[in-house]
């Protein structure tokens, strides 16, 4: 079991509570804060899916669709970070989310399945590590 500081712990939960509480404004129910950030991940990678799925049969506007999905979500995810609070974890994480959002660009304007993948392949990593400290799953 890896073992986590008070920083990252602390940081976590800020991160899921901002999350929460824009969520709850908007009146959607969702158990806990750490939910709902694993539940963020899910979606890039189900919406990456769906994009990957739609960039291989040609169709160029649900493709858009679902890339354009991933991307809000992704905002999101950067818009609730707090560096002043959460610190070195925040400004991490929204080093990566830009990049994601770069990649998700590229593999829009090149039909580059293998960046739709590598951006999976973040996210994928990026819900493990936040099951794995949150212990949501």
């Amino acid at each position: 079991m890896k073992e986590t500081n008070k920083d990252e712990v602390k940081g976590s939960e800020m991160y899921g509570n901002t999350a929460h509480n824009i969520y709850a404004q908007n009146n959607i129910g969702i158990e806990s804060p750490a939910k709902l950030i694993e539940m963020l991940y899910e979606g890039v990678l189900r919406f990456n899916a769906q994009a990957k799925r739609f960039m291989k049969d040609g169709n160029l506007e649900k493709k858009i669709y679902w890339i354009n999905r991933s991307v809000a979500i992704i905002v999101e995810l950067s818009s609730i970070l707090d560096v002043k609070q959460q610190g070195n974890i925040s400004a991490y994480l929204g080093g990566l989310y830009d990049y994601q959002l770069q990649l998700l660009m590229l593999a829009n304007v090149e039909n580059s399945v293998e960046k739709l993948d590598e951006s999976s392949k973040v996210f994928k990593g990026l819900l493990e590590a936040w099951r794995e400290t949150t212990n949501v799953a």
